[in-house]
């Protein structure tokens, strides 16, 4: 017999281990405080657990310790094998405590199903693009869709968010725009939208688009002033504002050109933006 063979405890096999948790549940508190083979069946547990705990990211005390509890109780001192019953518990509390660490809440919560099912906790500064920018949690949709698919027919009537897109261009005129470059910025504006699905995700892109700006001839100061008074200004902090909004969303949820005429900011911006005037204008 080999050296590593002849020291194995007797415990190492289920029906050593049975007889110990017997014994040590008849000696009472006493027996796991005081009795040596208590301490040594621990250290086991500690050896024997060590990489399922590092496994969850956990101590190899942390197992010892869940194996410790389950030792103590009826289920394990009465199977047909104790270790597998022990085993089987210290990996459930694993999983568990696992999850508990990821979600920031206790083990028991998350043994729950409801609960553990959720992801685990993230901090804002933890992803490159702020989670408040594409989170529907974090948007604030139009009341409609913003873009109806236009019908295939010729003579389709237009849809309410076209007309939109007609009043926003009459309005860049009127204040000082180039007609032919107030259609084909809020036209190439529109399609990006269409493609993009959110208002904050298409300003991110157009924002970067050169395309545009040589296919529009704009500088890039009134290109940006277009893109932030058409979609609204992105930031969070005007999210529920009329420059948070848009040129494009007012529009669409009711408000008439006439009135957006009577905001003084609205006008000054698209007039101060406008570049240098190339052809006639064209008003509403």
């Amino acid at each position: 017999m080999s050296g590593a063979a002849a020291t194995r405890p007797s415990f190492a096999d289920a029906e050593g281990l049975r007889a110990v948790l017997q014994r040590l549940h008849g000696a009472g508190a006493a027996g796991w405080s005081d009795d040596p083979e208590a301490a040594e069946l621990m250290r086991y547990a500690v050896d024997k657990y060590g990489a399922l705990a590092r496994k969850h990211g956990l101590e190899s005390g942390d197992a010892a310790w869940a194996a410790f509890d389950v030792m103590r109780t009826r289920a394990a001192r009465e199977a047909d094998d104790p270790w597998a019953v022990v085993t089987r518990a210290v990996q459930i509390t694993m999983i568990a405590e696992e999850r508990a660490n990821g979600l920031l809440c206790s083990t028991h919560q998350a043994r729950r199903p409801h609960v553990s099912a959720n992801h685990d906790a993230e901090r804002f500064s933890d992803r490159d693009n702020p989670l408040y920018d594409y989170h529907p949690a974090f948007r604030v949709e139009a009341t409609h869709e913003l873009f109806d698919d236009r019908a295939d027919e010729a003579d389709a009537a237009p849809t309410g968010a076209w007309e939109a897109a007609d009043q926003a261009t009459g309005l860049f005129t009127l204040l000082g725009w180039p007609s032919e470059t107030a259609r084909a910025g809020i036209d190439y504006i529109c399609c990006r939208l269409i493609e993009s699905g959110s208002r904050s995700s298409a300003h991110e892109v157009l924002r970067r688009d050169r395309h545009a700006l040589a296919l529009l001839d704009l500088d890039r100061r009134s290109w940006a002033a277009m893109l932030r008074i058409v979609l609204g200004n992105p930031s969070p902090d005007h999210a529920h504002t009329t420059a948070g909004r848009g040129v494009l969303l007012r529009l669409l949820v009711g408000h008439q050109p006439a009135e957006l005429l009577t905001d003084d900011t609205l006008v000054k911006a698209i007039s101060d933006a406008a570049p240098a005037m190339t052809g006639s204008d064209h008003a509403f």
